[in-house]
């Protein structure tokens, strides 16, 4: 029996996602609470974001501790440990806990590289070619998959997302691969597709290793576009993002139990909020204020006044600030996307002169932005 199945009735289970002005992205993202309350009907189980999206984080807690819960077991909704894994939910609960004496709030890892998180990147990448089993050897030898990552200034995130891709083109026996990412690092999606067709294979399958759809999703397959009008010879597939799949419910389940393990048992190794805690006691980070801490209102129409990509090249309006990203002006980086008129959401990421600097190197692309069809 699962241990979710087994907590008690004042024991609570919270899954913390970004949030996305994406309507798509919020939705896709409840359904994983869907799909666990599904599996476990007697278990209490909420949802919240880090911003844009309702409820916020504080309103999951809420509506957890108005059911009686004193105990939450909290995962974060990412794949990877960077900021948000790593700083930001482990603030927001910090917080949340201290105004609530006597609630315990554990929190867990992110989804990460488990098998069968890769089984659900490869299940994508085999739907789109047409397999439903992973196919004999050297059948794929002559097709190239490039791997999209979120990207991050947290190397190590970065870095698991190139060993994924890795992992993949073995299991499934590509012809060659390579990692591109869709913001703050290098190289960026265009710039990679462009330096892909250059090693001479005919068919490229772009998968992008995204949760849910939204405004990156779109622009990941709009820069497709454009290569792929490009370059008419090379025939460029698009692999479906991970979305709510068994694989995926079945990762959350697996971190979940983790966390109620480590902490009945005292068994786990260090997690994020201990971590972060640490951290804080040291003075190496601060806790920050949120949107996640207040408004609760179901809005989601509220704007910030800056082009949000949390790319860390900027300072945040909401209260908390990253330090600048090194590499935010990388040749073959994100600022590869000024004035090609694919995306505009990224710009706010950039100090002015990288913006002036490409502007002189390239004049702007006609078209609408992907991010201002919808």
């Amino acid at each position: 029996m699962s241990l979710i199945e087994n907590l008690p009735d004042n024991a609570g289970i919270i899954i913390c996602g970004h949030g996305s002005r994406a309507k798509i992205a919020e939705e896709e993202f409840s359904l994983l609470a869907k799909g666990l309350r599904a599996r476990f009907p007697k278990a209490n189980v909420e949802y919240g974001f880090l911003e844009y999206s309702a409820p916020n984080i504080h309103m999951a807690l809420d509506a957890l501790v108005e059911q009686g819960v004193t105990k939450i077991h909290a995962v974060p909704g990412m794949l990877f440990a960077a900021t948000h894994a790593k700083n930001d939910i482990p603030s927001v609960l910090t917080t949340y806990q201290q105004k609530h004496p006597g609630l315990e709030i554990e929190y867990g890892q992110e989804l990460g590289l488990q098998d069968e998180m890769i089984e659900a990147f490869q299940a994508r990448i085999l739907e789109s070619l047409g397999f439903d089993k992973i196919p004999a050897t050297g059948e794929l030898y002559d097709t190239m998959l490039v791997v999209v990552g979120r990207g991050t200034s947290v190397v190590e995130a970065n870095a698991e997302a190139a060993k994924l891709t890795r992992i993949v083109c073995e299991n499934l026996g590509f012809g060659w691969s390579e990692t591109v990412y869709s913001g703050v690092t290098f190289p960026s999606v265009g710039r990679g597709l462009e330096m892909a067709v250059k090693l001479g294979f005919k068919k490229i399958v772009v998968a992008p290793y995204f949760l849910f759809g939204g405004k990156l999703i779109d622009r990941i397959y709009a820069y497709v576009d454009k290569v792929a009008a490009e370059t008419a010879d090379v025939e460029f597939i698009k692999a479906d993002y991970l979305r709510d799949q068994a694989h995926v419910i079945d990762s959350f389940v697996k971190r979940i139990e983790e966390t109620i393990d480590g902490a009945e048992n005292g068994s786990a190794k260090q997690g994020l909020l201990d971590d972060f805690r640490g951290r804080l006691e040291r003075g190496e980070v601060e806790v920050h204020h949120h949107h996640a801490e207040f408004k609760a209102e179901h809005s989601h129409d509220h704007e910030h006044s800056h082009q949000h990509e949390h790319s860390h090249g900027h300072d945040h309006s909401h209260g908390h600030s990253h330090a600048p990203y090194k590499h935010i002006a990388h040749p073959q980086g994100p600022r590869t996307m000024i004035n090609d008129n694919v995306c505009c959401c990224f710009m706010g990421q950039f100090p002015q002169h990288v913006v002036d600097e490409e502007k002189q190197l390239k004049a702007e692309l006609p078209g609408t932005p992907s991010c201002k069809k919808n």
